[in-house]
């Protein structure tokens, strides 16, 4: 944090470079504070101020102060005279990449920096990057891939009019490398850091009160944190891309140093949580889990008939039982946890051990007895709240590497992270007023770690307001562990009849089981599972024998001509799972009507404290319909666990 010296001296070198304009100031968070409940500040209610941006931590660039900023009346909370050394100064002068020449966008002519190189673009040929990142509400990511994507694609900026976001290019890691190297148009700000078209963290309109401007902060700073991260990870990438990273790896890893650091485990607790009765009996009972695996498993034995399977996370040994007694000739049952020693006993009991072996390990670390080299079918209820928690999909893809054969088949296949907006007034009740009034006693302070948890619970159907949107296609045997940590853009209609509040996102996912092996045709519906339909009934063997189908299964969608896909929901419309759904409340809820428009990101990616949780961020901005711009961009950040 900087002294009032320090704060005058950047404010100084700040209006050198024109970064910061006369009559604007820099203040801290506690200057700002001071500030606005200062009783000898009259002209404060009368022209209020506006945050315009976070030039460091802690430290803000204010429009519409009056007064001398020279003369101290802007102030900074810091008395440290150690931070008056010019050698910090130095440190915190603003990005240097701004001052960098830049190339334009079209055609080979240097500017004097990325600024200018956009301005030009605009000028010259119709496009402004910062408009067109900010009008289809680009990520970092989509950002980079638009700027390369025209650096080596070389379309005209009339091609470029009709940019929806939607366009292949927007998710293709292809153009995630540079075309030029070091651009610094793909590290320039972003357009969530303007007041274009009034998306953003700076919409223009001043806050009204010291509340409001500490919540303006708190956007920023999060802007800022997640436009640093952005960057370091795309610098990560690109590193990798160029085999940079992994010569930077094993020369480090000849350093003594290194070796004195124990590597993290986050697989301890996990496996050891499997250990247990309880979850697998929670499991097992989950009824649209179980039978449409076994339909699958048992109503298709042209692909488990005589096949070779593995049985990733076996748990019980539920799956393997259902492949052996689909015909299988041999079943290998691989678990970390102590689970396995009982479920060796379980299959001895069932009588088909002859036909499954147990293996106790990691599949990252096991081999199979007798030679055997590659299976046929790869099974695995890898699926974890939103999905992706616990990581399992990670074991699973390193299983397809080692073991599965050219045209082997996956069971499951595909699955879908499916998107919607959720009244969620009973939820926001029961986890956040409660706490505005217990026993008489103010705890509201407790609502703060509330927002920061994704919230697993069962909502009603009738609480979903817009129609779900996918926000990751996952096609298990083209997938890669990379792609598990993803941004995908999202636009949500509202679609309650009344005016409403919208409480929260909410995210669950569906999962398809295909006999091919191929994708699941994008028209193909989940087959969904109502409270009381006879689902396991029509799979499940009595006395032994498997029942042939009566009737078409309710696990079964099929149109003429294309093969039979089993298939189920986690969602608020089919009978409870033990995933039920995953809730992120929102700070402040969404007044929306019908066409209220919501649009956004949803990133997704492994949590750096413990690889199986997952650290979710959801940017979004409301639109009140199609013609008028979105407000200000909102940002919320979630943990998985």
């Amino acid at each position: 944090m900087l002294s009032w010296t320090g704060v005058q001296r950047f404010a100084a070198r700040g209006r050198e470079k024109g970064e910061i304009q006369d009559g604007n100031c820099c203040l801290s968070r506690a200057g700002i504070s001071r500030y606005m409940s200062d009783p000898d500040k009259e002209t404060t209610k009368a022209t209020p101020f506006a945050l315009d941006r976070v030039i460091w931590p802690d430290l803000y660039v204010i429009r519409g102060l009056e007064g001398d900023t020279d003369s101290g009346s802007c102030s900074s909370s810091s008395d440290d005279e150690d931070q008056n050394d010019p050698k910090i100064w130095d440190d915190w002068v603003s990005d240097p990449q701004e001052n960098r020449e830049s190339y334009s966008l079209f055609e080979d002519k240097k500017l004097a920096s990325a600024a200018k190189a956009i301005e030009y673009d605009e000028q010259t040929h119709g496009f402004n990057l910062d408009r067109v990142s900010s009008k289809l509400a680009l990520d970092f990511h989509q950002r980079v891939r638009l700027v390369n994507y025209i650096r080596k694609q070389k379309p005209s900026a009339a091609d470029l009019s009709s940019l929806t976001g939607a366009e292949p290019f927007f998710t293709n890691d292809q153009y995630l490398i540079p075309a030029i190297e070091d651009d610094p148009l793909l590290q320039s700000q972003s357009g969530d850091w303007s007041d274009e078209e009034g998306v953003g963290t700076s919409s223009g309109v001043a806050p009204k009160d010291l509340e409001s401007a500490f919540h303006r902060i708190r956007v920023l700073e999060a802007s800022l944190k997640k436009a640093k991260q952005d960057l370091s990870d795309y610098r990560e990438f690109v590193t990798s891309s160029l085999d940079v990273k992994k010569l930077t790896e094993e020369v480090a890893s000849t350093s003594t140093e290194d070796h004195l650091v124990p590597k993290r485990d986050d697989d301890f607790h996990y496996f050891t949580s499997y250990g247990s009765n309880e979850i697998h009996a929670t499991m097992l009972a989950d009824k649209v889990r179980t039978s449409t695996y076994a339909s699958f498993i048992l109503g298709t034995p042209t692909v488990f008939n005589e096949a070779v399977v593995l049985d990733v996370g076996c748990g019980t040994g539920i799956l393997s039982m259902f492949a052996a007694r689909s015909g299988a000739k041999r079943v290998y049952a691989v678990d970390a946890s102590d689970i396995v020693k009982r479920a060796e006993k379980i299959i001895k009991d069932s009588g088909y051990d002859d036909v499954i072996t147990v293996i106790q390990g990691k599949v990252e670390d096991i081999t199979f007895p007798d030679g055997v080299t590659e299976v046929d079918v790869i099974v695995s209820e890898w699926m974890g709240y939103a999905l992706l928690y616990e990581s399992m999909l990670d074991s699973v893809l390193v299983a397809r590497d080692r073991f599965l054969r050219p045209g082997g088949v996956f069971a499951p296949s595909q699955c879908r992270m499916m998107l919607s907006l959720c009244e969620g007034t009973e939820i926001y009740r029961d986890r956040v007023g409660m706490w505005d009034d217990v026993y008489g006693f103010d705890m509201s302070a407790m609502k703060e770690e509330v927002y920061g948890e994704a919230i697993i619970d069962i909502v009603k159907p009738e609480t979903l307001v817009s129609d779900p949107v996918i926000i990751k296609d996952i096609y298990i045997p083209d997938a890669q562990p990379r792609q598990l940590n993803f941004r995908s853009s999202f636009s949500l209609v509202c679609t309650s009849t009344k005016r409403t509040k919208i409480h929260a996102f909410v995210l669950y996912f569906d999962t398809f089981f295909s006999q091919l092996g191929v994708p699941i045709s994008p028209s193909t519906k989940v087959q969904v599972a109502h409270e009381g339909s006879p689902i396991v009934a029509e799979v499940w063997p009595l006395g032994g024998k498997f029942q042939p189908r009566r009737r078409a299964s309710q696990g079964w969608n099929k149109t003429p001509g294309e093969e039979r896909v089993t298939s189920f929901s986690t969602g608020p419309e089919i009978e409870p799972t033990h995933w039920k759904q995953t809730i992120f409340l929102l700070h402040e809820p969404i007044r929306a009507r019908e066409g209220t428009i919501v649009i956004g990101t949803f990133s997704c990616r492994k949590s750096d404290e413990n690889s199986r949780e997952l650290d979710i961020e959801i940017r979004y901005s409301v639109k009140g319909d199609d013609v008028n711009p979105p407000g200000d961009l909102i940002i919320q950040m979630y943990k998985v666990r």
